[in-house]
């Protein structure tokens, strides 16, 4: 697969991914987002032996347990609009970050995971 084919099927699943709220900036403006999208979502995302949504699980446990609020909130907001997880689920996946990765991170991601429940459902209201 060219480079080309790449970028374009990785711009495809980063879209997708993020239901379309991430700009994928033009090929060629950053080496690291090039990167990233010809092999992180041309080549990690779109494997089929996990769903997206069981990637989403394990990236917000990751990034959940690093602290990761600014990116925790991009991927809470992705899963709900997406419809990969209920706002039930995701207050389940803080609650388990907090048995595993401890307590102040999870009370961390708490408050943004209600601030983009409350975000979604005004859009969709809005909509």
């Amino acid at each position: 697969m060219s480079d080309d084919d790449r970028y374009e099927r990785g711009t495809e699943m980063i879209k997708k991914v993020y239901a379309g709220d991430v700009a994928v900036p033009p090929k060629g403006a950053l080496a690291f987002t090039d990167l990233m999208i010809e092999s992180l979502f041309a080549e990690v995302w779109t494997r089929d032996v996990l769903s997206i949504r069981d990637r989403r699980l394990i990236l917000l446990g990751a990034i959940g347990a690093l602290g990761e609020k600014d990116t925790f909130a991009i991927q809470v907001k992705a899963s709900l609009k997406n419809e990969e997880l209920t706002p039930e689920q995701l207050r389940e996946v803080v609650i388990m970050l907090a048995n595993y990765a401890g307590y102040p991170r999870a009370a961390g991601v708490l408050g943004v995971v209600e601030e983009q429940i409350a975000a979604v459902a005004k859009e969709q209201v809005e909509e």
